[in-house]
This record gives structure tokens, C-alpha cells and sequence, in this order.
């Protein structure tokens, strides 16, 4: 670095020349010595250059931070305080185009003048354009990262310029001093007397000292004047005991906060003598005594007085003759950019990056705090590991004390001699800190901070200017991230709708863990697990693994498998799971260390990219969030973020709603099974277990229930030995489903078994099955039933026996095609007591087929269409000749066809044939 001045000579250019290049800039700079002299050049218009000072900066980031220390050192040794901030803004921005966008070294050049300071920075790039004479410049868009510093210059200073050479761009900008008498600290305009403030007579102010305590020690005659109170009368009182806050919303601090303060002013309220609150505009000074005693001076005046007091707020410069017309532009606004207005992540971004420059510091952070003000999470930084602390959240409260808490402004001098005291800063290098609270209408909505490597270099001072900045910026973070949650909440309640519908679109259990999964994938995190539990003896199992890189599911599993799975605890909300993190680090480790040959060989060197893969996948936040339905845990869902992530507060948030509709879902699914499986159970024990074989006898038997499995059907059927050569069957159909037709389908099914084999006749069986359904009172239902016995015959026919109560009548088809009813219509079971019932003796020759079956068959629906007794003899008709499996399978098929809706009744087909003896 160069810098210097040379009394009575004009200065040098400071710009490197081809044989003699300038040295870099050091890392650390002290302030550079100057002597004021007289009229050393003449290099703006009539401005008389006084001193100078020049630095070049190689080209690197930390450079950036190394040019606004010069500049601030330059200026301050020069007494130039008041134009300092914006000094260091311009030229960070400017350094930064050139250090970081154009990666070439800076060259700073500042020229101090009667008037102020002319500040020159140039790159060194030859490849760019030279602009023609008249050409338009462009000044870069404001919602770039970099290219503002024309924007800048434009907005805040008195005069800029562009100038361009061979081998260098020129960015020059002019910051007047303000034009006042010197020792004044601001001044404003003269003004005819009728635009000076009204003051209502003499104007009163009021002196009061407040102790270290916060207790009132002095109250002048103005004070009691303007509020009533003798001294007597409330020295030794707390002033917060008169005090009203906030009299005007906004007000970032308490009173009692602000009277800690070394610098403060304000508006709030005084309670007078008469009960009324005295609106008051005040000034505080804290100060101590000979004997180190602070106390704090506040000087009050009413509010409408308060011209008084009020430093007058600094305005933009309006001269910006150097760049053409001058722009009416808030130095705020053009401090933080113009983003969007939902454009939240780059408000933050762009507040953090510009406090940094404003107080010179190495990493900035800005952090929102959640709806219950209790945590604050990270939402933007700069010079920090932002991919490892973004969604990270801290306490509001942190530790005891006001430094502990991110209510009040703060600063450490040297973060080692109070570890955890920021634990966003933890391990990061930073040793001094400033953070200041952002507040709306008194309520905490987020922290501002500002680190530096060096330690003690923030002061009071430094926390009042970035409060200032906070409250002004307070409000519009805080519209945005309203606006921000608003958008959320809509995304959220759209997402919930969805994922609501999905799972109540299936009773299957495996699926519903699949859609658990899948819906959470990457919407909420980049990988999921879910635990089942079967009860409460049960440990948690791992039932299903999803990644939104599918190469990564089987090493995830395989990871998951060997940890032990996270507590059941029924208490709501995420809580974080460190196991998988921990155990993947560990897995990487070993690998990384078998493949440097200092562990065990490694099996399968393929592994080894996989292992850190999966370490990266899973090494950032996890989260668990129980399952719990019908007051029981019946399972966890685990949501993990890659390596160093965390999850945002909104992201749990609408994790926990999906948790709890993904359990209630998935103990409905645990329940339908459950369900469908007893009804299954139950529907099998109403059935043969199999079928006898019968010589000379062709028997097939077709079962179809209508429904999901959930229902166990009326419709039954049995084919079973009564004695040696004779063998019962029967078809039946029970009036309904459920469990109390199931009850009737079992009495039938044994009863008929057991009446059959004690030798009775099909009429006295049928008779006391009825007897036994009318027996059961109102849990009776109605039957329809045909039962037969069957003799085969030597000479290859068969002789049966049948009694048809209601039901569909057998169908006999001969081997010339004919089809005819083998039984007459009798009455049903289950209604009547007596019945007079009688069976019929039919005989099958060779070939022929006796076909039974439900009204399930015969009532098969298309619209109005019905299938029948018609439709059904048709269809048996065109199966002459075929076997007793086919024709079953051909009438099934004819029935299916029939209608392209699924059926709404059981269906069960008996098929029996008589091959003949030529069929041997």
C-alpha cells in the first residue's frame, strides 16, 4: 500500500505504471498520516486537493472488507465523519465489481478537497469494450449481486463519473461536506418565521437524572412545570413508574432498555400529576461521575416541540450534476437494494450483506424469529458457512442478563471470554459481535448482527447505527415475511387437501406407507423413514426407506437398519434425531480409512463412494415425528436433510399435520386389514376345505365374492360323502352379508353334513334346517338352497336326488345340446314353519352336465339388461362336449362380460359331469 502526502508538491498518480507497479495491500492497515497542505492540484473544477491517499488491493474477497477499513481509516484521520458510511458503501460495492465480478486488483485513490472528498477506484481490464463517445451506459440492475455501484453513485453522490483508458475502467465519486459552521454537529436551512416550529410560550425542557438502578436523582423546574411533580415527590421513584411505552408504535426498545443506552431518542409518554400522559420527545446521554457511577441524562420537551431535540435525519444529496439529473432516492432503500416486494430471501440477503459494509465487519446475519417468539432462525448471512447454518435455530432468551437475550441490543468484545454467548458464531472465527433486535409495534420479529475477526471493534456507538438501520428495515422484512407465510400457508393447505384425498383413496396398508413417504418427498426433505409399531410389546420396525435420489434408498436402508430406531414418545411436534447423522459420519470414516489402508481391508472397494454418499445424504438435520392415532403410537415418520441442512420452522410445521392425517390413515388401513382378514378366515370356514374326489364324476367349482374382502358373502356351497357310493351337495344363498349371514351360512353348511350322515331324506334334512334358521329369532335369515345326494352309477351315469327351496334351478345339458331344469321350485327356508317339501330323482347319462349356480350368476346387470335364467341356458347351450372345469369357466366368463361394472353380488357355479365309461 502507498499513502502519503508531499507538502508543496503536486501528487502523483497513484496508478501503477508499466515499470513501476504499485505493492499490494496489506492485510491489516493503520490509518494513513497526512499533512494538510495548501492547494496542491486542482483536480475537480475549482477543488483544491489538500491530501491524498492510495492503496491498491490484489484481487481476492477479503479485499473488499481491507479497502472499506482504508477508506474509513482515510477519512476518519481526516475528520471527515460524516461522510464516512457513505464513503465505505460506494466504495465496497465499486471494489467488489472489480476484486470479485471482474477478477482483477483495485486501485483506491482519495482526494481530500475544501469540500470533501473525491474517491477514484479502477480495475485493471483491458479486454472490456471502450464505449464509443454518446453511448449509453449501463448501470447494472438493482436486483443483480453485483453491478449496483453506478446505482449507488447515482443515488447518493454529489457528483460521479465513468472514464475509461486502454488499460484501466475509472469509477470516480465526489461527497460534499455539509455547509455549516464548524463544531455544529447538523444544521438545517434558514426559513422565514412563519415556517419555525410552534412552540406553545416559553420553551420548557425538562432535566432529569436517572441512577444506575433506574431511579430519578435530579428534577429540575421544568420538569415539575411540564409534568406536575414536585422533586420531592418522585425523586427516588423509577422513572418507568411515570413513564407510558410506547406512546407511539414502533418504538424498538422498553424505556428501561433505552436508559442503558449510551446514546437514545425517542418518543413516549409521562404520566403528569392531573392523571393525564404528556406526550414527550426525549434525548438520553448516559454518562458517569468521577467515581465511575453511570447515570443516564434525559432531556424531555412535548412531542410537538420536539425540533427542539430531533437530530435532523440526513437527506440524499440532490446535486448529482456528474451523472446527469438528480434522483429524489430514499439512502436506505438504495442502501438494501430494490427487491421485490415478496421477494424476502433477497431483502435479507441484501440487508445482511450491506450491514456487513455499514460496520465494516467480516460476516453479518440476520435471523426471523417464530410465531411463539422463542426461536429465532437463521434466514440470511454473508462471510458465514451459509449452507450449514441456514433454518438453524437458537433461543430468543439464550442466557441470563440483557446480553443473553436477542431482545436488546448487544455487543461482545471478544466472543472467547463468553463461549455460546452467539451460537450462531460458534467455531466460525468471529471475536467481536453486534446484534440489535428487529421490532414491530414492540413485538420481537427477528435480530440483525454484525461479526468481525478482530476482537473490540463495536461500541455503543456501532449498535445505535445498526438499530437505526434495523428499525428502518424492520417493517418491510417483516410485510415480506407475512407475505412469505401467507404464500406458505395457501401452498400448505393446498398440499394438506392433497395429500388428505390420497390417502383416504386406499385402505391398503403397504401403500399407505408409500404414499407417506412419496408425498413428503422432496416437498418437506430429501429423505424419509417410516417405523411401524404392531403394539404396544412390539419394538419399532423399519417399513419403508424413500431418497429423491433413488441410488441412494439401499445404502440409506442399509444405514438405518444397524441403528437403533428412535423412541416411541407420544409427545407432539418434531424433535431432532442425531443417530443417522452420527452413524453415517462414523460409517464414512471407517471407509475413508480402510481405502488409506489404516482399518481393515476393504471388501468391496465399490463401497466406497457409496458410504460417503450416504454419509452426505443423511448428515444434516433429522427430525422424528410420532405417529400416534386412537391415543396410541403406532409408528414414527423420520425426515432428514443432506449434509449440513436444516429444516425451517413452517416445513415442521405442516410435517406435523401431514404426521397426524398420515396416522390416522394408516391405523385405518392396520384396521381394514385386521378386518379383511377375519372376514377372509371366516369366509373360508364356510367352505369346504377341498372337494372329494368322485369316481365316474366330473366336479368343478367356481367361488366369486362381490365387495373389497371386508364382507363375508351369503353364498355357500359343499360337496361331501354321506355313506359308501352316495355323496351330498348343496348351493346355497344367504338373504345379506355380514356377520349374521355368515352365522346361518355355518348352521346350514354343518347342520346339512350332520342330519345327512344320521340317514336322513333331503326333505327331512331341509325340514330341520328350517326348524334350526327360524330357532335363531331375529337374528334368522331367509335361505334359498338346493340340496342333492348323488349316486354314480356302474354303467357310467349318475341317479341324484334334489330339493330346490328357492333357489335358481338346476340346468341339465344333454350331449345333443339341449338344456332343461333338472328340480322344480319349492318354497325357501327360514320363513315358514311348516313346509311341505319333496325331492326329485334325476339321472345323468354319459355326457351330460349339471350346472348350479347363484342368483348372483342369473341377476348379472348391464343398465336395465339382466342376464336370467335365458341368458344363462344360452350360454350353457355352446358347452357341449366340454369338461366340467371348462363349462364353469365358460359361464364365468359369459357372466364377467356381461357388464363392464364389477359385481355387486357373490357368485358360486357347481358344475358336475358324467364323462361315461368311454372317458376311462
Amino acid at each position: 500500500m502507498t499513502t502519503g502526502l508531499h507538502p508543496g508538491e503536486t501528487p502523483q498518480d497513484p496508478r501503477p505504471t508499466e515499470n513501476q507497479p504499485l505493492p499490494r495491500q496489506e492485510a491489516v492497515l493503520a490509518p494513513p498520516h497526512v499533512e494538510h497542505v495548501e492547494h496542491v492540484e486542482n483536480r475537480t473544477r475549482s477543488s483544491v486537493i489538500t491530501a491524498r491517499a492510495a492503496a491498491s488491493f490484489a484481487a481476492v474477497s477479503r479485499s473488499v472488507a481491507t479497502a472499506r477499513s482504508f477508506v474509513r481509516d482515510t477519512l476518519q484521520g481526516w475528520g471527515f465523519a460524516d461522510i464516512v458510511d457513505d464513503a465505505v458503501v460506494l466504495t465496497s460495492e465499486l471494489v467488489t465489481n472489480a476484486v470479485v465480478h471482474a477478477g482483477t486488483p483495485a486501485d483506491v485513490l482519495c482526494l481530500r478537497t475544501e469540500d470533501g472528498v473525491r474517491i477514484e477506484v479502477a480495475d485493471r481490464y483491458p479486454e472490456r469494450e471502450i464505449p464509443l463517445q454518446g453511448s449509453h451506459i449501463n448501470m447494472g440492475s438493482p436486483d443483480r449481486e453485483g453491478g449496483r455501484g453506478l446505482q449507488l453513485c447515482a443515488a447518493m453522490a454529489t457528483r460521479w463519473g465513468v472514464e475509461y483508458t486502454p488499460t484501466h475502467k475509472q469509477v470516480w465519486f465526489q461527497l460534499d461536506l455539509p455547509d455549516r459552521p464548524v463544531g455544529t454537529r447538523s444544521a438545517g436551512p434558514s426559513l422565514p418565521a412563519d415556517l419555525l416550529p410552534l412552540a406553545d410560550g416559553r420553551v420548557r425542557v425538562a432535566v432529569v437524572q436517572i441512577d444506575r438502578a433506574g431511579a430519578i436523582g435530579a428534577w429540575n423546574e421544568d420538569a415539575e412545570e411540564l409534568f406536575g411533580y414536585a422533586p420531592d415527590q418522585v425523586i427516588g421513584k423509577p422513572l418507568t413508574d411515570l413513564a407510558a411505552w410506547p406512546h407511539t408504535p414502533g418504538t424498538s426498545t422498553g424505556v428501561a432498555e433505552a436508559l442503558q443506552l449510551s446514546r437514545w431518542e425517542g418518543s413516549y409518554g409521562i404520566r403528569a400529576a392531573n392523571g393525564r400522559v404528556t406526550p414527550v420527545y426525549a434525548s438520553h446521554l448516559r454518562v458517569r461521575d468521577t467515581a465511575g457511577d453511570p447515570s443516564t441524562v434525559c432531556l424531555l420537551v412535548r412531542d410537538h416541540e420536539r425540533a427542539v431535540l430531533q437530530t435532523p435525519i440526513r437527506m440524499p444529496s440532490g446535486d448529482n450534476s456528474g451523472s446527469g439529473e438528480g434522483q429524489a432516492t430514499d439512502p436506505f432503500e438504495v442502501f438494501i437494494g430494490s427487491p421485490a416486494p415478496d421477494d424476502l430471501d433477497g431483502l435479507l440477503q441484501r440487508t445482511v450483506e450491506r450491514a456487513r459494509d455499514m460496520l465494516d465487519g467480516d460476516s453479518a446475519f440476520l435471523l426471523l424469529a417464530t410465531d411463539d417468539e422463542t426461536e429465532l432462525e437463521v434466514r440470511a448471512s454473508t462471510g458465514l458457512p451459509s449452507a450449514r447454518q441456514r433454518f438453524a435455530r437458537v433461543p430468543v432468551e439464550a442466557g441470563p442478563g440483557r446480553y443473553g437475550s436477542a431482545r436488546m441490543p448487544a455487543v461482545h468484545d471478544d466472543l472467547t471470554a463468553v463461549p455460546g454467548a452467539v451460537p450462531l458464531l460458534n467455531g466460525t472465527g468471529m471475536r467481536s459481535v453486534v446484534t440489535v433486535p428487529l421490532k414491530v409495534e414492540g413485538r420481537l420479529t427477528g435480530s440483525l448482527g454484525v461479526a468481525a475477526e478482530a476482537q473490540g471493534r463495536y461500541s455503543n456507538e456501532e449498535a445505535l447505527r445498526l438499530q437505526f438501520a434495523a428499525d428502518r428495515i424492520a417493517l418491510a422484512v417483516e410485510s415480506a415475511r407475512l407475505g412469505e407465510l401467507e404464500r406458505l400457508r395457501r401452498g400448505s393447505l393446498s398440499f394438506l387437501v392433497e395429500a388428505s384425498d390420497l390417502l383416504a383413496g386406499t385402505l391398503d396398508r403397504d401403500q399407505t406407507l408409500a404414499l407417506m413417504a412419496q408425498m413428503t418427498i422432496p416437498t418437506l426433505a430429501t429423505w424419509c423413514a417410516v417405523y411401524t409399531i404392531a403394539d404396544q410389546a412390539s419394538d419399532p420396525y423399519l417399513s419403508y426407506v424413500l431418497h429423491e435420489d433413488e441410488d441412494l434408498i439401499d445404502g440409506l436402508k442399509a444405514l438405518l437398519v444397524k441403528i437403533r430406531p428412535p423412541e416411541p414418545i407420544p409427545t407432539p411436534g418434531a424433535r431432532v434425531w442425531t443417530a443417522p447423522a452420527e452413524a453415517a459420519h462414523q460409517a464414512a470414516l471407517r471407509t475413508s480409512m480402510r481405502s488409506l489402508g489404516l482399518g481393515e481391508p476393504a471388501t468391496v472397494s465399490s463401497g466406497i463412494g457409496t458410504t460417503l454418499a450416504t454419509a452426505s445424504a443423511v448428515g444434516g438435520e433429522t427430525v422424528v415425528l410420532p405417529l400416534v392415532a386412537r391415543n396410541r403410537v403406532i409408528g414414527m415418520l423420520t425426515l432428514g436433510k443432506p449434509t449440513d441442512e436444516h429444516f425451517r420452522q413452517e416445513i415442521l410445521e405442516l410435517a406435523e399435520d401431514l404426521s397426524r392425517r398420515a396416522a390416522l390413515a394408516l391405523d385405518n388401513a392396520r384396521l381394514y386389514s385386521e378386518r379383511v382378514a377375519i372376514s377372509q378366515s371366516l369366509q373360508r370356514s364356510l367352505l369346504p376345505p377341498e372337494l372329494p374326489q368322485i369316481d365316474g364324476v366330473e366336479v368343478e367349482v367356481i367361488y366369486r365374492a362381490a365387495g373389497e374382502g371386508n364382507e363375508v358373502g351369503g353364498d355357500f356351497y359343499d360337496l361331501f360323502p354321506i355313506r359308501d357310493g352316495a355323496y351330498g351337495f348343496a348351493i346355497g344363498d344367504v338373504c345379506g352379508t355380514g356377520p349374521e349371514a355368515a352365522a346361518v351360512t355355518g348352521l346350514a353348511r354343518h347342520a346339512l353334513r350332520l342330519l345327512a350322515r344320521e340317514g336322513y331324506s333331503g326333505p327331512a334334512v331341509l325340514d330341520r334346517l328350517n326348524s334350526a334358521i327360524i330357532d335363531e329369532g331375529a337374528r334368522s335369515r331367509f335361505l334359498t338352497l338346493l340340496y342333492g345326494e348323488l349316486w354314480p352309477q356302474e354303467d357310467g351315469g349318475a341317479v341324484l336326488k334334489v330339493v330346490c327351496a328357492g333357489h335358481p334351478l338346476p340346468l341339465r345339458l344333454r350331449q345333443d345340446g339341449t338344456v332343461e331344469p333338472a328340480a322344480e321350485p319349492q318354497a325357501l327356508l327360514g320363513v315358514m314353519e311348516d313346509l311341505e317339501l319333496y325331492e326329485q330323482t334325476v339321472t345323468l347319462d354319459p355326457g351330460d352336465v349339471l350346472l348350479c349356480v347363484t342368483d348372483g350368476v342369473t341377476e348379472r346387470r348391464e343398465g336395465t339388461r339382466m342376464l336370467g335364467d335365458d341368458g344363462l341356458t344360452e350360454v350353457l347351450t355352446t358347452c357341449t362336449g366340454l369338461t366340467a372345469g371348462a363349462v364353469a369357466a365358460r359361464v364365468m366368463r359369459a357372466v364377467e362380460r356381461f357388464a363392464s361394472d364389477a359385481p355387486s353380488d357373490d357368485m358360486a357355479i357347481l358344475a358336475m359331469r358324467v364323462p361315461g365309461l368311454q372317458q376311462d
